[in-house]
């Protein structure tokens, strides 16, 4: 999703259910969401061996993990205490996949900061008492799932001090999507940011890689996304020939996953989206080709206009380059990394 503000209650999966098969640090898991209730013959059960034997192919070990992960909710409730004996009719859920594939399979403060260590880094560009501007890489969360409320980008700012801070979720970028995010550091901020992206008071710029040569140099899109009205203007960057387009998209507003289904709804897709077929006869891209560049908003507290801009990242801006050399005759003006 380009953002949202976060829902209540527990926060949204992004997996899918069926056979998909992640690989980590370990054996493949497969993405799944497994809920049952427990029976009599379980009561007393501690929960990590009521996980282990009522999950088919989830090792004991693998149990303890996942729930230090923070991926196992009993009667809705995020629970983490593998001594926790179970009860008659416990609802217990497990959300399993690619958090449990990254992670180091054991338990405890140092796994997890190992775990931490491994992941991308992320650039502050701005904070205050109030909020804090981040520059998020692709390939790290921006907030917790189901599967985890470990090492994504708002449970890391959170920790950076001596003491654990509090950090409200304004909108989020999806997992392979890089780009800058606010986040509030007070309950006024959260209100007033929250407000804004509700009623699409914010400007917002990302950077698309589609494939194929883009109709139009122009264009505004107005199609629905979920029931609800979803608006993006779309400006062509740069035609690779015909082999892709760089697009410059200003959303109007931020519905789930708006920026790539409207430019389906064109003919087009963003290049590594996960939900459509890969593009045969072009380059693989490195991750998702979307890129939030450019963030601007008034101050949720002194009302000073803000405006922030992410360069594109290396690994996008070389996949750009990548492109633009297969193109016969590349037109428009240039995008690339930082210093191209």
């Amino acid at each position: 999703m380009p953002d949202s503000p976060p829902a209540s209650g527990p926060p949204p999966s992004n997996q899918k259910g069926g056979e998909s098969v992640q690989t980590g640090g370990g054996l493949p898991i497969r993405a799944r969401t497994v809920s049952f209730v427990a029976a009599p013959d379980d009561v007393g059960q501690r929960l990590d061996q009521l996980l282990a034997k009522r999950i088919e192919g989830l090792s004991r070990r693998q149990a303890r993990t996942l729930l230090d992960l923070g991926g196992v909710f009993v009667n809705k409730v995020r629970t983490k205490f593998a001594a926790r004996p179970t009860q008659a009719g416990d609802e217990v859920t497990a959300y399993i996949g690619g958090a449990l594939s990254r992670a180091k399979n054991q338990v405890g403060t140092a796994a997890r900061e190992e775990d931490a260590a491994k992941l991308p880094a992320y650039e502050v560009m701005f904070e205050d008492e109030d909020i804090v501007v981040v520059n998020k890489p692709a390939g790290l969360l921006t907030a917790p799932t189901p599967e985890s409320d470990r090492n994504n980008l708002a449970d890391l700012l959170s920790r950076r001090g001596p003491r654990r801070s509090r950090l409200f979720v304004v909108h989020r970028l999806d997992l392979q999507t890089s780009g800058v995010l606010v986040f509030a550091k007070s309950p006024w901020a959260n209100r007033v940011l929250s407000e804004r992206f509700a009623v699409h008071d914010m400007f917002r710029e990302y950077l698309a890689v589609v494939a194929g040569a883009f109709p139009g140099d122009v264009a505004t899109i107005d199609r629905p996304v979920g029931g609800k009205r979803a608006v993006t203007h779309v400006e062509v960057a740069e035609r690779l020939g015909e082999l892709a387009s760089v697009l410059r998209l200003r959303l109007e507003t931020g519905r789930t996953h708006q920026i790539r289904l409207h430019v389906r709804s064109l003919g087009c897709q963003v290049l590594g989206d996960p939900d459509v077929p890969k593009v045969k006869g072009l380059p693989v891209p490195p991750r998702m080709a979307l890129h939030a560049a450019r963030l601007e908003f008034a101050h949720p507290v002194t009302r000073e206009a803000l405006a922030y801009e992410a360069p594109v990242p290396v690994e996008l801006g070389n996949y750009i380059t990548k492109l633009r050399a297969g193109a016969a005759e590349p037109s428009g003006p240039s995008v690339g990394p930082e210093g191209e």
